[in-house]
């Protein structure tokens, strides 16, 4: 992955559903401004433009409790091994897996990211 701000269509757009701007989401987190920017400089978040001439921004359910949630940064260091781009990571991450259940970001969010994780790097082989 680029670990850089990518623009995406309207499908992707609405599987994310909530965004937040990067600083829009240090500031409701109460992070630091340059915590969120440097985590997607680092890898850690990814951020994407949703329209022409709009700021970069990243989904509202990478966050819980003013953090990353458990297991995102492994799993895009994971799904970069396997040669995904950022548009391709996050229509991973957020597209409904019946066999999970649910998609991949709901499965961290609660806790399930062992299995998250095994099919992020089975995608490799």
């Amino acid at each position: 992955m680029t670990k850089t701000h990518v623009d995406i269509d309207p499908e992707l757009d609405s599987l994310v559903g909530e965004w937040h701007t990067l600083t829009g989401a240090a500031a409701l987190f109460g992070l630091p401004a340059g915590r969120v920017k440097q985590w997607v400089k680092e890898g850690k978040l990814l951020a994407a433009y949703r329209s022409v001439g709009g700021g970069p921004q990243v989904p509202a359910a990478f966050f819980e409790d003013g953090e990353i949630i458990k297991g995102l940064p492994g799993t895009l260091t994971l799904l970069g091994d396997a040669g995904f781009d950022d548009v391709e990571a996050l229509r991973w991450l957020f597209t409904p897996d019946e066999t999970l259940p649910g998609s991949p970001v709901q499965a961290l969010r609660e806790n399930r990211g062992t299995e998250v994780r095994r099919r992020a790097q089975a995608l490799a082989f």
